[in-house]
């Protein structure tokens, strides 16, 4: 069994759901949340989640009072936490010029803003711990700009931006901060990008990551060596930096990978049929 107590958001599908299950499995004690909590809470049962082991709460992480109820229950049941996951995320494809504005504070308000709340609470907890480690989800689509996604492609700029230097601003506490930029992950949040021609972009890499892919970068290097950045996979992490650095190179390019991103989409599509 592993005493540490870890703090998972987004559980109720996709790779929060994944990961819970990966972290009860080796014995970590887990903080299980999501906004949908009758979903979660049948998957706890579906998945014999050991109650023991696993704390299963309600969160809205756009919600400051959310996050402080959700702390409160954690305190009250294991006293600490040791590591927060933000995976919990939004996104919806669509051009900015035909996207409304409540679609941009969705965005900004999920993806941003609730990653920063439980961050700033939870390194409050952790600084005067002593130790810690804050793990966020972010995106390569936060490394180099993805046209037709573009809120969401910002957002996850935002969040990475704002990982790198809260790592710099909890250094000296004994706090780490690790960011994860992920290609695109065979996920719920997938599947829903193949009937928008706007996200074809996100289809133009090879074959989707999985959520075991997931898992493996967790507990192979993200939980042992706390890493600043990881790139998966590392190889589109580095084309993923060289637009970010020559950004007019993304422009040249963008027609012939929206080419073979339409191919790919359409694939999928026709599996599905």
């Amino acid at each position: 069994m592993n005493d540490e107590v870890i703090w998972l958001t987004g559980c109720a599908s996709g790779v929060g759901l994944h990961l819970t299950g990966a972290f009860l499995k080796r014995g970590y004690r887990v903080v299980a949340s999501d906004i949908n909590i009758g979903e979660l809470e049948r998957l706890a049962n579906h998945h014999n989640w050991d109650s023991q082991r696993v704390l299963v709460c309600h969160l809205d992480i756009t919600s400051l009072e959310s996050w402080e109820s959700a702390y409160q229950q954690t305190i009250s049941q294991w006293g600490r936490v040791d590591r927060l996951l933000n995976i919990a995320g939004y996104l919806k494809p669509g051009f900015i010029h035909e996207t409304s504005k409540d679609e941009i504070d969705r965005h900004i308000d999920i993806n941003v803003k609730g990653l920063i709340i439980g961050s700033q609470l939870l390194a409050r907890h952790m600084v005067k711990s002593g130790h810690g480690h804050i793990i966020n989800i972010a995106s390569l689509a936060g490394v180099a700009p993805i046209p037709g996604i573009s809120l969401y492609s910002t957002s996850k700029f935002a969040v990475r931006g704002f990982s790198l230097a809260l790592a710099q601003e909890l250094k000296e506490h004994n706090v780490k901060v690790t960011v994860i930029c992920p290609d695109a992950i065979q996920t719920p949040m997938l599947d829903l990008q193949e009937d928008y021609d706007e996200a074809v972009l996100t289809f133009s890499g090879p074959e989707p990551l999985t959520v075991d892919d997931i898992e493996q970068s967790v507990f192979n290097d993200v939980i042992p060596n706390a890493p600043l950045e990881i790139s998966l996979p590392k190889s589109r992490g580095v084309l993923a930096k060289l637009g970010n650095a020559f950004p007019a190179t993304t422009l040249l390019i963008g027609d012939i990978l929206a080419k073979k991103g339409k191919k790919a989409q359409q694939k999928r599509k026709a599996k599905q049929n």
